[in-house]
Formats: C-alpha cells, structure tokens, sequence
C-alpha cells in the first residue's frame, strides 16, 4: 500500500504518512501538501484502488505500525529502507523516487503539464519540466522518428509517381 501510495498519487512522504480513510471520497484522496499548502484531489488509480480494498478496516491511518499508531514522516522513511533493504533493491529508490516516477509516468501517459500539476500540487511549469525531461525525450523522439518515417514513405510514393 505504501508503494501504491507514493506512486500512484505522486505526494511527498509526510503527505502520504498523514493520509486518513476520511481523506479518500468519491474515488480520489484529498491532500492537503504539508510544504506548500496546496489542496489537492487525485483520482484513485485501479491499481491503489486494489490495495485500498485490501486494507483492514480498522485505524484511521491508512499506514499504521503493527501497534496502530499512524507512522510519522521519520518513520515511514525508515520503514521504507528497510523493507528496500530486506528486498535487496538499490538504495536509489526512494519515496521522493518514486514521486518522480509519478511525474514520470504521468507524462509517458501523454498528461499535459497542467495535469500534471494538478496531480503532483506543483506551482510552476519548471518544476514540472524537471520531473517529466526523460518522459518527454522518450515521447518526444517516439513522435519525431514516426514524423521521420511518414517522410521516407511519402519520399518513395512520390519519386515513383515522376
């Protein structure tokens, strides 16, 4: 769920240790962002939708520690490395990681830059710009090779009809 969390709503670590059941309406989760203020409404992906069902219905947290207590920003840090470490992944993800990979995906998905914003609760297209440059270098050169192609197939349609 934690996983889920960080990449499907695209939020800072703290935003997402202090995620409630109460937050989640109308398919989307309710963020208020701890560093900037912003109010945000993201749509639930299927995906956090599966493993919101498989949730036990008690607590008010969404991520709780085994004694209930909701986790704190340190916490939910710490548990995170440990659980990457029991996996044996590379230290280089991180909740912030996959907060990019958000941003990332978002714009592989063809989201506009505003979209994305609004998922993410940045202020400024720059911001955004940084997340998503090797999304848009991917799309952006898929785009420009299947221009490229359309020419030398239009190239050999007309030089056999002179």
């Amino acid at each position: 769920l934690a996983f889920d969390l960080f990449l499907f709503t695209g939020q800072r670590i703290g935003d997402v240790a202090r995620m409630k059941r109460s937050d989640i309406r109308d398919n989307a989760i309710r963020v208020v962002q701890e560093k900037t203020g912003a109010e945000l409404w993201v749509p639930i992906h299927p995906q956090l939708d599966a493993s919101l069902a498989a949730l036990p219905s008690s607590g008010l947290a969404l991520l709780q520690r085994q004694t209930g207590q909701p986790y704190t920003k340190g916490g939910l840090d710490n548990w995170f490395r440990r659980k990457r470490e029991a996996a044996g992944i590379s230290p280089g993800l991180s909740p912030h990681g996959l907060r990019k990979a958000a941003g990332r995906r978002l714009a592989e998905a063809g989201a506009t830059a505003h979209e994305i914003m609004a998922i993410l609760g940045h202020r400024s297209l720059r911001e955004v710009q940084r997340y998503t440059s090797d999304a848009d270098q991917r799309r952006n050169a898929i785009a420009a090779m299947k221009k490229f192609v359309g020419t030398e197939v239009e190239r050999k349609v007309s030089s056999t009809t002179k």
